[in-house]
């Protein structure tokens, strides 16, 4: 007999209920080592990264193909976004709701999105065999026959438009958009979604780009939990099945470095959002981990680093102020972010500069390096608590096809870094001629200034944006 709407919500609560106590005592148990990785290619020709969990009656399962924003076909940035965004929206003979309900039904969470690099599909269940084979099933059919419908696609098209609208009259949004586009210039790493490209998208290219990316040969699979090697083979095939073969994703080209330049785009807002850097690190890049244990010191260490206590405690021009690298495919950002008053931007960029050409000169002090490898490594094992956090990491080395015993390996090479390394990483990878610097707004909070881009600094000009 079918059920009823009540059976089917109390059904579904009783599940939830399930997964948060499983959750919650997940959360009260000790970390452990790294995990170990197992690895093969499953007929279908996807790559399968698995690590064997019986603690928690749990599954967790992400696929990642390759083909992610950076892929988007020309003039119509947001394809990737909207294809991937619209893969439970109908499947097979399922529409919206039906897809709603199944999932409700058996207490799974589907999930996933895209990045630059890669879309994603993941998959929460309960590992009993009845929840996991159906939530496997659904999974499969999102991902090997997808209606996208045009009404949906309508519905999601005119929602992404209206938030754009509303993001671009924010200085933030602003400010990463005109970011990326002015560090990578032609490169798809700058490619960003308008409302133009919005609006040019149909049905036709949401096939289109399904057809040429989701083919199991483009995919990496992550598998965690509490299943044996057995049933995580053939978890595997179920998902990948009744794909097509297809053939793996070529290749990126590197981006070029861009010129040194400020940028100043006006708005209204009192403060100014500024952005600063250029591209540089990819996944397996050798100066992945001088850069790493670096920035905790020059700005990723919080209220302990450098910029912090320059911009922010000794002279009050922000907030916060941070740094960070983002490693992809290939030359992923390094960038400064602040947010200050309009009338003392200058001044605080003039900090910034300074603080990081003296970052770059000298490196860190014996007492930061040891601070930041400390942090570093004794905070490691918070990342690795649970199930989905390992699932993170898995898909990760999985789909940048990094060495299995990337988790292991991971604080003994930060603890190998020397501040010397520190100092010829950061000199060589971070060159003023090539920084970039984006100043959204703060027009509110001095007299209007010109929009339109400054001459870029000589490299002999104490070398960075002011």
């Amino acid at each position: 007999m079918k059920k009823t709407l009540v059976s089917r919500l109390h059904a579904g609560r009783a599940l939830a209920g399930a997964l948060f106590a499983i959750a919650t005592l997940a959360a009260s148990l000790p970390a452990t080592a790294s995990p170990t990785i197992q690895h093969w290619t499953a007929p279908t020709g996807a790559r399968v990264y698995f690590v064997e969990s019986h603690a928690l009656p749990l599954v967790d399962i992400q696929i990642d193909f390759a083909g992610g924003s950076a892929a988007d076909p020309a003039g119509k940035a947001g394809t990737a976004s909207l294809t991937r965004g619209l893969l439970d929206a109908g499947a097979g003979e399922l529409d919206e709701q039906a897809i709603s309900d199944r999932s409700a039904d058996l207490g799974i969470a589907i999930g996933g999105g895209v990045e630059a690099d890669r879309s994603s599909l993941s998959l929460r269940t309960l590992s009993s065999a009845r929840e996991r084979d159906a939530g496997v099933a659904l999974a499969a059919e999102l991902l090997a026959h997808p209606r996208f419908p045009a009404d949906v696609l309508e519905r999601e098209r005119a929602r992404g438009i209206a938030g754009l609208k509303e993001a671009l009259t924010r200085p933030g949004p602003i400010a990463a958009k005109q970011f990326a586009q002015s560090i990578y210039g032609s490169h798809p790493y700058g490619l960003s979604t308008s409302l133009e490209s919005l609006a040019a998208i149909g049905r036709e290219d949401l096939v289109a780009y399904h057809g040429r990316h989701y083919v199991a040969r483009n995919a990496s699979i992550a598998i965690v939990g509490d299943v044996d090697r057995q049933t995580a083979e053939r978890i595997a095939v179920d998902l990948t099945a009744a794909l097509p073969a297809g053939e793996p994703a070529p290749p990126m080209a590197q981006p070029h470095q861009p010129e040194a330049a400020v940028l100043r785009i006006p708005n209204p807002s009192a403060q100014a959002h500024v952005l600063i850097g250029q591209p540089v690190l990819s996944r397996e890049d050798p100066d992945y981990y001088p850069l790493l244990v670096g920035n905790y010191v020059l700005g990723g260490g919080g209220f302990v680093s450098r910029l912090t206590k320059e911009v922010r405690e000794k002279r009050g021009y922000a907030y916060s102020v941070s740094s960070h690298f983002m490693p992809q495919q290939v030359a992923g950002p390094f960038q400064i972010a602040l947010q200050t008053r309009g009338s003392q931007v200058d001044d605080a960029l003039q900090v910034v500069d300074r603080t990081l050409a003296d970052f770059i000169a000298d490196g860190p002090t014996a007492a930061e390096l040891r601070a930041a490898k400390d942090n570093i490594i004794n905070g490691f094992g918070l990342r690795l608590d649970s199930n989905r956090k390992i699932l993170g990491y898995v898909a990760v080395i999985g789909f940048y096809r990094l060495p299995l015993d990337w988790l292991d390996s991971y604080p003994r090479k930060v603890a190998e870094v020397s501040a010397e390394q520190i100092r010829d990483a950061y000199r060589r990878r971070l060159e003023p001629a090539h920084r970039v610097a984006v100043i959204v707004g703060g027009d509110g909070d001095r007299k209007a200034e010109p929009a339109a881009a400054e001459a870029a600094p000589s490299p002999a000009d104490a070398g960075g944006p002011r």
